[in-house]
Parts: structure tokens; C-alpha cells; sequence
């Protein structure tokens, strides 16, 4: 039994040694897998942070071209209302112009409207003259023969050596 007790006995050293080095695999896999876990945890914040590093860098990009989107709007409103002031500008001065150059054309100067003046003021003059010496008289045509005939005020009295002169009604 010694044989076959040095047997299990050496069995149950190789059994032992077997499971004391399987607790030390065990041992070492689990510190093994602290290290990866601290190491993952480390390796999600590195993560983590390029992320960030990354988006910030895109939305500065897209923040810059946004920006001269912007600017190229600004630019273009500015450009079509200079276009509209300059189209409003030319129409209010051809509006002006046109007008102006009929009337400089059209209307009299002001040496014609003094002579049309002066010519106004002896036109009067002859029309006052005239209506004091019978311009005020109604002419008329009558009888068959359509003679020139004039309207007499019957109250007034009558002239002449056969008395044939009568006063023109309104004199």
C-alpha cells in the first residue's frame, strides 16, 4: 500500500500543485482582467474625448461656413438693392427729364410770355376802345335780303336834319 499510497499521495500532489496553479491562473486572469477593465475605461475616455475633439473641430467648420454663407447673402442683398436704387434713380430722373424737356419745348419762354403779356395789354386796350365806340352793338342780319340791322333804344330821342339817326340800345 505504500506504493499505492505514495501513488495517490503523489496523485493528490499533482492534483493539488494542478489547482494551486489553476487559482494562480485564476489570480493573474482576473488582475488581467482589471487592468483591461481600467484600461477599457481609460481607452472610452480617450474615446469620449476625440469624439468631442472631433465634433467641436465639424461644428467650427460648419459654424465658419455658415458664417460666409451669410456673408455671401448679406453680400448679394446688398448688391440687388444697390441694383434697385440704381433702376430707381434712372427711372425718377428719366421721369423728370422727359417732362422737363417737353416743357422747355412745349411751353413759351419768358421773353415770349412778356411779349404775349404786352400783346394781351393792347389787345384790351383796342377791346375797351371799341366797346366805347359801339362794340357792344348787336348786329344782325334781316329781312329776305339779309340787310345789316342793329337794335335802336326806342326811348332815346332821334337826330339828324330828317330826324333818321337813333341811339344804339346799350349806349
Amino acid at each position: 500500500m505504500n506504493e499505492r499510497g505514495d501513488a495517490v499521495e503523489a496523485d493528490t500532489m499533482k492534483l493539488g500543485l494542478l489547482m494551486e496553479s489553476a487559482q494562480v491562473q485564476q489570480k493573474l486572469a482576473e488582475t488581467n482582467l482589471e487592468k483591461l477593465r481600467a484600461h477599457t475605461q481609460d481607452l472610452d475616455g480617450v474615446v469620449r474625448e476625440e469624439i468631442r475633439r472631433t465634433l467641436v473641430e465639424e461644428l467650427q467648420a460648419l459654424t465658419a461656413e455658415s458664417d460666409r454663407a451669410a456673408r455671401a447673402l448679406r453680400d448679394m442683398k446688398d448688391a440687388a438693392n444697390m441694383r434697385s436704387l440704381m433702376w430707381n434713380m434712372g427711372a425718377a430722373v428719366l421721369c423728370t427729364a422727359i417732362p422737363s424737356s417737353i416743357a422747355h419745348y412745349a411751353l413759351p419762354s419768358q421773353s415770349d410770355i412778356a411779349a404775349l403779356r404786352a400783346q394781351r395789354d393792347v389787345l384790351a386796350q383796342n377791346v375797351a376802345q371799341l366797346e366805347r365806340r359801339g362794340g357792344k352793338i348787336e348786329w344782325r342780319s334781316c329781312g329776305d335780303s339779309a340787310r345789316l340791322c342793329v337794335r335802336i333804344d326806342r326811348k332815346s330821342p332821334v337826330y339828324g336834319e330828317s330826324a333818321d339817326y337813333y341811339i344804339v340800345k346799350g349806349y
